[in-house]
């Protein structure tokens, strides 16, 4: 019987709103496992890749939604979200699910349902990894929704990776933000620690493997991927949704530290691998 239910589910219609990079990677991987797909991104030509992979593209969003049983949303922020959602309700049709799966914070994500007609269910699913998990379908999903919820949209999840069901409405999304937490104060902190290695005179190279074999051996692991694709612009702003969870009466020291140096960054849409980068010899 639910090999028979997944078998039925799987021919849902879904519909993908922004193709973005990781946007991108989800539908290749939709449509990889044979996911019929339609998509909608601003400018349009960021959907040609899906288009030519196999996925049907609209002008609107509203379009995009109109005859989809699941609707996900990866978008740049919680206005960009706002916005498409809000001009897409009105053509949502009863008994569609509605994934959001940028990373907003629980609060806007929350707020969300109050743009969705009350029989379109919301749930929140931001994603751990990068672009080349998605499109491998080894991402962990962080799911937040009533138990229905999640269970109605999890054959459409389960084709990206590991379904991490962390509780009710916003639990997925506060989640990744202690996730995300983690990871730009770690790579912030191998960046301190280089700079200081190259102040002592200890070789890079040594003190990046020294490293490794420490407590910060996965921030290492992460700084010095090459070929991902999670942008310092877009850490700066998840380490702003964390802060604004904390509340300003909040110390959080550490992270105030690294929100400050994804702020000064000088190369904001490169990979947060980036802040490690040795700094040019001055002139």
């Amino acid at each position: 019987m639910a090999d028979r239910c997944l078998a039925f589910l799987a021919m849902d219609a879904v519909a993908l709103l922004g193709t973005g990079t990781m946007g991108t990677a989800i539908g290749r991987r939709l449509l990889a496992t044979g996911q019929r797909l339609t998509v909608w991104n601003r400018t349009r030509a960021r959907a040609d890749p899906l288009v030519a992979a196999g996925a049907r593209a609209t002008g609107a969003a509203a379009e995009a939604v109109r005859d989809a049983d699941v609707v996900i949303t990866m978008l740049t922020d919680a206005t960009a979200v706002r916005e498409v959602l809000g001009a897409a309700a009105g053509a949502l049709r009863p008994g569609a699910h509605v994934v959001e799966m940028s990373t907003i914070g629980p609060r806007a994500t929350r707020d969300l349902a109050r743009l969705l007609p009350a029989t379109v269910p919301l749930v929140d699913a931001p994603v751990a990894g990068s672009a080349g998990a998605a499109e491998a379908g080894r991402l962990v999903v962080l799911a937040g929704g009533a138990p229905a919820a999640l269970d109605r949209v999890a054959p459409v999840l389960d084709r990206l990776g590991t379904v991490r069901r962390c509780g009710g409405p916003g639990s997925g999304a506060a989640l990744k933000l202690v996730l995300n937490t983690a990871l730009v104060t770690g790579v912030t902190a191998v960046a301190d620690a280089l700079a200081v290695a190259a102040a002592a005179g200890v070789d890079r190279r040594t003190a990046i493997e020294a490293l490794a074999t420490g407590p910060l051996s996965g921030a290492v692991a992460r700084a010095t991927t090459t070929g991902a694709a999670f942008a310092v612009a877009l850490a700066a702003k998840d380490a702003r949704l964390a802060l604004a969870a904390l509340g300003d009466d909040a110390p959080a020291p550490v992270l105030r530290a690294a929100a400050s140096v994804l702020a000064a960054a000088p190369h904001p849409h490169d990979d947060i691998a980036t802040l490690i980068d040795a700094p040019e010899d001055p002139p």
